[in-house]
């Protein structure tokens, strides 16, 4: 097809993953011949994320004030992440811009989930009958794990790198990062700060493990160790902070990944290795339904104690005695996320997805 112009709105919330999920966005569509531009209210961290974003990709990043007192012409999708709104001003001139022609197709990219009414919400049209974009329709699209939703991000060849990255390579790449090579197992950590890692460190000092356990700790993230004697079996070491692709090489070369949120999330998937999944907590506790709805499609019952692990790693269920985590045997759930991973990489990837919806989609008549 042919190439268009794109713009992402994104609104930080949680400080990594809502620019994480909006800049690998944008990345995929430029590297397949798409323009985009991003507009986000905090580019902070992709000083770190992305360093030479300025300057390559084929992305452009704006403020979002620039939207507010000046908005340019809009590109021919407009993409607001997970319902963040963009500014009145900019809507006005995608309303102006369908007077004069095509209407942009504006798209509202929400959180990914597995529940069952994600498939049902999934590509419905939201006419807007009033306010600056009067006249215009939004479309919502889910991303999720079935051929019914609007699928993952997965930019091409991603499986491929994954299984090429040999085990001489993650060697290479942790010893980069300082981490001894003293053949102890490397657990990554990217959690929320209220996570259970002292239980998590209690349980690995006990997990077989012929030379022990190291919990590679993401920036900002506590370290378990200080809170007591675990024991030999189980050392710690501080992370930089990673650029996306090296986030994503530290996940293939980890036997384990403890990921949080939607984006570190995502790619451990991809990158095929036990995971467990820090979730975003939510007052209303909707965050339990969630995971319970990820853990059916995942197939946790067939791995024993994954889904008792999980639960108490969430804080939706008690603790073993001692203050350990339910543990599930290495072999079934390194088998569960292989055999997870290539179920997923049959369902086309949510850009692949989201070419073809513009490229073809619907009236708002015709949908209804």
């Amino acid at each position: 097809m042919a190439a268009m112009h794109w713009d992402v709105f994104c609104r930080v919330i949680d400080n990594h993953g809502d620019l994480g999920v909006c800049w690998r966005l944008c990345r995929d569509l430029a590297a397949r011949g798409q323009a985009a531009r991003l507009f986000v209210d905090d580019a902070s961290a992709l000083a770190w994320m992305a360093p030479d974003a300025a300057s390559r990709h084929g992305v452009s990043v704006w403020p979002w004030s620039a939207a507010e007192s000046d908005p340019p012409s809009p590109g021919d999708v407009v993409v607001e992440a997970f319902g963040c709104d963009p500014p009145a001003p900019f809507v006005a001139r995608m309303a102006e811009a369908a007077r004069a022609g095509p209407a942009p197709v504006w798209i509202n990219l929400e959180y990914l989930s597995a529940e069952d009414w994600v498939e049902r919400a999934h590509g419905l049209p939201s006419p807007q009958s009033s306010g600056p974009g009067q006249g215009l329709t939004k479309w919502f699209w889910f991303p999720g794990f079935t051929a019914r939703t609007g699928g993952l991000l997965r930019e091409p060849g991603l499986p491929s790198a994954h299984d090429d990255f040999a085990a001489d390579d993650a060697a290479a790449f942790l010893r980069a990062l300082g981490v001894p090579d003293d053949g102890a197992r490397p657990v990554s950590v990217f959690v929320y700060p209220h996570a259970p890692l002292t239980a998590l460190a209690a349980t690995l000092a006990t997990a077989p493990g012929a030379s022990g356990w190291r919990l590679l700790l993401t920036p900002g993230t506590p370290d378990p160790l200080s809170d007591g004697d675990f024991g030999p079996g189980l050392c710690s070491h501080r992370l930089p902070w990673l650029t996306q692709p090296d986030y994503d090489r530290l996940l293939r070369a980890c036997t384990l990944n403890i990921v949080r949120g939607e984006d570190s999330f995502v790619r451990a998937q991809w990158a095929g290795r036990p995971f467990v999944w820090h979730i975003y907590p939510q007052d209303d506790g909707a965050h339990g339904p969630k995971l319970q709805a990820f853990l059916d499609r995942f197939g946790a019952d067939a791995v024993p104690e994954l889904r008792a692990c999980w639960n108490a790693f969430n804080g939706l269920s008690p603790l073993r005695p001692g203050g350990r985590l339910p543990w599930p045997e290495e072999g079934p759930w390194q088998a569960a996320c292989t055999a997870w991973r290539a179920r997923q990489g049959q369902f086309d990837d949510l850009v692949t997805q989201l070419l073809g919806f513009v490229a073809t989609r619907p009236s708002p008549q015709q949908a209804g």
